[in-house]
């Protein structure tokens, strides 16, 4: 019994993973949501930038914290290289303009309150999105989807990510 159930497990970690993999060389849908200032935010006018879309379960939890965190402490390689950033959570302006001003976070943070961008980017959780990354290149294709993601290293992961992607495409 204890087999069959680790296998269900596994299978079961194969497909979500599988879910996230199936976008990458797709076009990413596209949204519009309202950042912590109510200003409405369309992923297609960001075409001709890179793009990271993080879904995060909670403003100012422990994980999300420290995700954040890592993303505003390497901030300064994404503009340089200029990389849109955009948080998404099913949290509301208020909250996200007081996690942003608790941690002085310099990227944007959406409201997705109807769970509609999470459910299109496989990223819906029942009371709160999954913890899923989504790079999107200049052309507005997903590039890399992370289905898991190391808190405190993933603005690294991130930057490594988009320089490989483009380094691939160097003749």
């Amino acid at each position: 019994m204890k087999q069959f159930l680790l296998i269900l497990f596994l299978g079961t970690i194969n497909l979500l993973q599988a879910e996230g993999d199936n976008m990458v060389g797709s076009l990413a849908p596209d949204f519009t949501l309202n950042d912590e200032l109510g200003q409405s935010h369309r992923l297609s006018d960001y075409r001709g930038q890179d793009v990271v879309v993080y879904f995060y379960p909670k403003d100012d939890t422990p994980g999300c914290t420290i995700e954040a965190c890592s993303i505003r402490d390497r901030y300064s390689l994404f503009a340089e290289r200029n990389i849109v950033v955009f948080g998404v959570s099913y949290d509301g302006a208020r909250s996200h303009q007081k996690f942003k001003e608790k941690h002085e976070l310099p990227f944007i943070l959406l409201s997705d309150k109807d769970k509609s961008v999470a459910a299109e980017y496989k990223s819906k959780g029942l009371f709160m999105p999954k913890r899923k990354t989504f790079l999107i290149d200049k052309q507005g294709v997903i590039i890399k989807v992370f289905e898991s993601v190391n808190v405190r290293e993933h603005a690294d992961d991130i930057l490594k990510d988009f320089e490989d992607h483009y380094s691939r495409m160097k003749p």
